[in-house]
């Protein structure tokens, strides 16, 4: 398992019983979380100190209960970026802190090419990554479906001082934008997909990853460079295991780039009991 353990804003402090305890900065929350399925001693203090809870509706979606005074919003540290917290419906906060694996991994690849690098970043979400890929020095299209999220990954980027990099935001279909870009003859060094599970594009499109991903992994490949570098695939579908991601990424790119490709569950250490919490599979496919 590879493990997000370079954090120091944002730390899991234990989990039991369906939720996390986390520390966002100097906030504490609590989240559900459906694979925490063990009843361990909840041995810190912390878990009667939260500023908030979030509650799961039996009908869908869900709501915060605020024990003290919560913020709107605020803003957490991950090495020299910086990124906008903000609790959300359906227990989010603007960041998977467990993600910092992948941009990590992209951008030791960014500052070790010979040449520069141009990355697309579908389903970008608040540009976490995107963000990340500036700093290293690539030039990226972050496309996501939401007005929203893009919004608030230009925030983010604003923050951390990367605003003036090469850099789109795109709100579009990630699918239709593909499309567009393999007929305008634009292409990639890298790429990054965390689609969703299930999903919307803004004019009404419907995604079902286990439906949709091996052919929109085709479409990718047809907007990679002639030398490209890599593509990291995501996921939070716990019936997509990290084997059968590795084998989609192998069939598509390997017969026309080579390369390797490897798999794996991503974690957050968990300080009070020392385990690692997984949080997600990765597939990667590298040149």
């Amino acid at each position: 398992m590879r493990i997000a353990e370079h954090w120091t804003d944002y730390e899991l402090i234990d989990c039991s019983c369906g939720e996390r305890l986390e520390r966002w900065g100097d906030i504490l929350l609590i989240r559900p979380d459906p694979q925490v399925i063990w009843n361990t001693e909840r041995r810190d203090p912390r878990w009667r100190s939260a500023h908030a809870r979030y509650h799961r509706s039996s009908s869908g979606g869900g709501r915060w209960q605020r024990y003290k005074e919560l913020p709107e919003l605020w803003d957490i540290r991950y090495r020299s970026l910086q990124f906008r917290v903000k609790p959300m419906g359906f227990k989010h906060t603007g960041i998977f802190p467990e993600q910092a694996v992948n941009w990590d991994f992209a951008c030791d690849i960014i500052r070790d090419s010979d040449r520069p690098m141009s990355v697309l970043n579908l389903f970008g979400y608040t540009g976490c990554a995107t963000v990340s890929l500036l700093a290293a020095g690539a030039s990226v299209c972050h496309v996501d479906a939401s007005k929203g999220m893009v919004a608030w990954a230009k925030e983010n980027a604003l923050m951390s001082g990367v605003a003036d990099r090469p850099v789109r935001w795109i709100v579009d279909d990630c699918q239709k934008f593909v499309t567009r870009e393999i007929r305008r003859g634009r292409r990639y060094d890298g790429i990054i997909l965390d689609p969703p599970s299930y999903g919307r594009g803004p004019s009404g499109e419907i995604w079902k990853l286990e439906e949709q991903l091996y052919s929109f992994v085709e479409l990718c490949a047809n907007v990679l460079s002639a030398s490209p570098r890599f593509v990291i695939l995501n996921s939070y579908t716990t019936g997509l295991s990290p084997a059968v991601m590795q084998y989609i990424l192998a069939s598509v790119l390997i017969p026309r780039f080579g390369g390797t490709v490897s798999s794996s569950e991503i974690g957050l250490p968990v300080t009070d009991s020392g385990m690692i919490l997984p949080c997600g599979s990765t597939a990667v496919w590298q040149r």
